[in-house]
């Protein structure tokens, strides 16, 4: 007679079955991504003046809420114009050399800000601070595109973005703390973290642009190589379907943007503290570090065009269900909601920006998707302040549902003819042994040095949706 199972005797299987996964999420990544998640994470857990910015202003300076919004306005206005500049920069100079610029620009910015003390100088500062900060966001994705190979980039992006989340979760408490002795270590402590992480990338990661010669990839459907003419920004505003991406990122940009501005106004004229607004807030934070890693194993294969539409779908909705909260309960069910649409949204979306991008246009392509988010941080406050004041918060977020099923509209009609190509490979590692199969760009020079050699079998389509 068999002996039946008890949970006891279960509990290791399960433990077992965990670990690989989590394994599983983390293994055939290559030494240089791991690097760049590392330098990424300490960016993140120094981001401390773009949250207290306006408290510093405020309490510490005794500045009016006007001014402090007009700073933070020219903070945002800078991440908007370095976006674009920042792209060419990645195409032109190299990955490597525009994320040092940018992050050696911010470190010695943010220090000069904490000393500033004239009105003008300080907003002038902040501006240069907002370019600064946001000018090497084009260049880590396009590094991140060139080094991973493109079945596993939807993973690679989702690890990426969970390590923005967890540093800034650390860096909002500690920032905190921080402040309690001073405003001006805050200022020191981001320009030490900063360039920590410009030693880690002048160290740690090689240049990893394409060569000039480098023909049209898997990762190129659209067969635009370096055989194709170059590549500019007018490239970019002319390839229509890209830019109707950008247009409906730039949509949902808006929604997640209103749960900083719009949703504290909101629970604050409800009768809500700013304390239940942080317990509130902290969903979001916490669901993105406890399941990004695990929905993106579930999605990761599954259909770009399905996921974004879902995720637009779960983004405005959740934020239309704001409309109905009366409790913090039901705020934060609403956040839990438009939080899944975020953690399903940011890898696909991101992924989506890379395949519709040539290969050496890269840099170019990923300023203009990180323009999106820039103009959304600028223009998100005044929209949702706006409506709030003319025609109350229900309507705003009955809006924000109407947008979200917009966005899932256009994600359906641009998607459903778009191929997808993938290129089998068969991989030689420096030790003569064969890896597995794979859809790879290029291999560039890894950090160890180990040479790799790749035989492209030919590329096969298949829709998207």
């Amino acid at each position: 007679m068999p002996t039946p199972t008890t949970p006891h005797a279960s509990r290791p299987g399960r433990w077992s079955a965990r670990r690989r996964a989590a394994v599983d999420s983390v293994s055939g990544l290559p030494r240089q991504f791991w690097w760049l998640w590392t330098s990424t994470l300490i960016n993140r857990l120094g981001a401390f003046v773009a949250t207290f910015l306006a408290l510093y202003l405020t309490v510490e300076r005794g500045y009016s809420a006007s001014y402090a919004g007009l700073v933070g306005a020219l903070y945002g206005l800078g991440g908007v114009i370095s976006s674009v500049g920042a792209g060419v920069l990645t195409d032109r100079l190299g990955r490597r050399p525009t994320m040092l610029i940018a992050q050696l620009s911010t470190s010695v910015s943010v220090a000069v800000l904490g000393f500033m003390e004239d009105p003008v100088a300080i907003a002038v500062v902040a501006g240069v601070v907002g370019m600064a900060t946001n000018a090497s966001r084009p260049a880590v994705q396009a590094m991140m595109a060139d080094i991973v190979a493109p079945e596993d980039r939807v993973r690679a992006f989702s690890l990426n973005y969970w390590a923005i989340n967890l540093g800034f979760a650390v860096s909002s408490t500690a920032a905190g703390l921080i402040a309690q002795h001073g405003y001006l270590a805050l200022f020191l402590g981001e320009s030490a973290l900063v360039l920590t992480c410009a030693v880690v990338v002048f160290v740690k990661l090689p240049e990893s642009r394409p060569p000039a010669d480098t023909p049209a990839g898997p990762q190129d459907p659209a067969g635009r190589g370096a055989s194709a003419a170059p590549v500019s920004m007018l490239t970019v505003l002319r390839d229509g379907r890209f830019m109707t991406v950008v247009g409906l990122n730039l949509l949902l940009a808006l929604l997640f943007q209103q749960a900083y501005v719009s949703m504290p106004v909101s629970m604050g004229r409800d009768g809500f503290s700013s304390a239940d607004f942080g317990a509130v807030i902290a969903v979001n934070g916490i669901l993105i570090v406890l399941l990004q890693i695990p929905v993106t194993r579930f999605i990761e294969h599954r259909s770009p065009a399905t996921l974004l539409i879902g995720s637009a779908l779960l983004a405005g909705y959740g934020f239309g269900l704001t409309a109905l909260a009366g409790s913090v309960a039901m705020y934060a069910l609403a956040v839990a909601v438009w939080t899944l649409g975020e953690i399903i949204n940011s890898p696909t979306q991101m992924g989506l920006v890379v395949r519709l991008s040539p290969v050496h246009g890269r840099g170019r392509y990923q300023g203009m998707y990180a323009l999106s988010w820039s103009i959304a941080s600028l223009t998100a406050p005044l929209i949702g302040g706006t409506v709030i004041d003319h025609y109350g918060a229900d309507t705003l977020w009955t809006g924000c549902a109407v947008i979200g099923t917009v966005a899932a509209l256009g994600y359906g009609l641009l998607l459903r003819s778009l191929p997808a190509t993938r290129t089998a490979t068969t991989s030689t590692s420096a030790s003569g042994s064969p890896a597995p199969a794979s859809a790879s760009a290029p291999a560039p020079a890894s950090v160890s040095g180990s040479a790799r050699t790749s035989a492209a079998a030919p590329a096969t389509e298949e829709p998207l949706a």
